[in-house]
């Protein structure tokens, strides 16, 4: 596999909140070094819905020597606002171009759920009782993927008027984008599931199929796994276990949750495997951190459970630093860190040695 990827998550921003504060850059700088230099990544995926934060983060990437995906994700964003954000992070991507960085624009993330105008729902609570029901939503379909392609035809000019570098999307399956336009062919969709788990690495090997009938590498833009017992085989979705407060914030878990690093950890390996092995040429795991789940003792308040970020972040403390890896940082690695860090350094070996 040639990009051995993460998502670095600027701040999701839905309903005036955003899920990484406080932001600070000479923190996301060292982030930056340690998923470079200790993670083993060759790539890393910058989300977010703030363009500031989305373009100081894509220069500090570009600094630290990653090929940069930089993919801004809204919430609730009209249609015309997206496409002014997208050119704005174009112009970014291009002066970064420009002065060496290899850098890949995305053109959004399932905007079918996340923005208004694809599916029925004003909001994205809306959108999301709505797909949560197969047989209501497969109504829409056809109107949907008409909508989502007529938007990324727009989208795609207006990124290539200002960008020269590689254009993708963070696409869902059911979405049915035309890949023409664009140059990679990418999907949020990696997460195994209970479900899917008997054919999964047929599906993988199915889009990688895709790919090459149309000449172009395909990415896994998103894959990943809380920290609980039995998130394996759940998948992506460990939200619908928290409660919110009325701010909009998460607050505590709606039951007891074992806490499960190990499992976290060898799904993170197996499915690193099957994307290496079926020809996948990026792969993202989700995600670095989530500043909005924190660690705690009380297992009833311990977010980091439903996190899928490789390291846990602490609630505003840190323990004794006498024996942390990262004395320095407002977080520590989990299991996952590790065994993400060994398989992208073999890859990172055999790339050198077949090169």
């Amino acid at each position: 596999m040639r990009g051995n990827g993460i998502n670095y998550d600027t701040g999701f921003i839905n309903g005036g909140t955003s899920t990484h504060e406080p932001f600070e850059s000479d923190v996301v700088r060292r982030e930056m070094r340690v998923i470079r230099e200790d993670l083993h990544c060759t790539a890393v995926r910058i989300t977010g819905g703030d363009a500031q934060r989305l373009k100081l983060t894509a220069s500090l990437a570009a600094e630290a020597g990653f090929e940069v995906w930089l993919c801004p994700f809204t919430s609730d964003v009209a249609q015309d606002a997206l496409l002014a954000l997208l050119a704005d992070c174009a112009d970014h991507a291009e002066k970064l171009r420009e002065a060496g960085a290899d850098v890949v624009m995305l053109t959004g993330s399932e905007l079918s759920l996340f923005a208004p105008g694809f599916l029925p729902g004003d909001t994205l609570a809306e959108r999301l009782a709505l797909i949560a029901n197969p047989l209501q939503v497969r109504t829409h379909i056809v109107q949907a993927r008409a909508r989502i392609n007529d938007f990324l035809r727009r989208a795609v000019d207006g990124v290539r008027a200002r960008f020269r570098g590689l254009v993708s999307y963070a696409s869902l399956p059911f979405e049915g984008v035309d890949w023409t336009p664009f140059d990679i062919i990418a999907t949020d969709a990696g997460y195994r599931t209970a479900a899917t788990a008997g054919n999964f690495r047929d599906l993988m090997r199915a889009v990688v199929a895709q790919g090459r009938a149309q000449g172009k590498p395909v990415a896994i833009t998103e894959f990943g796994c809380a920290t609980y017992r039995g998130a394996a085989d759940a998948g992506k979705d460990a939200h619908a276990l928290v409660v919110y407060g009325d701010d909009g914030r998460p607050t505590h878990l709606k039951g007891e949750y074992a806490r499960d690093e190990g499992e976290q950890a060898t799904y993170l390996r197996e499915l690193l495997e099957i994307f290496d092995s079926e020809g996948v040429d990026a792969a993202f795991v989700y995600t670095f951190a989530r500043y909005d789940l924190p660690h705690r003792d009380d297992p009833r308040l311990d977010l980091d459970r439903v996190s899928a970020g490789v390291v846990k972040v602490f609630d505003g403390r840190t323990p004794d630093t006498r024996n942390r890896r990262y004395p320095d940082m407002a977080w520590e690695p989990k299991a996952a860190f590790s065994v993400v860090a060994d398989c992208y350094k073999r890859q990172n070996v055999r790339g050198s040695d077949s090169a």
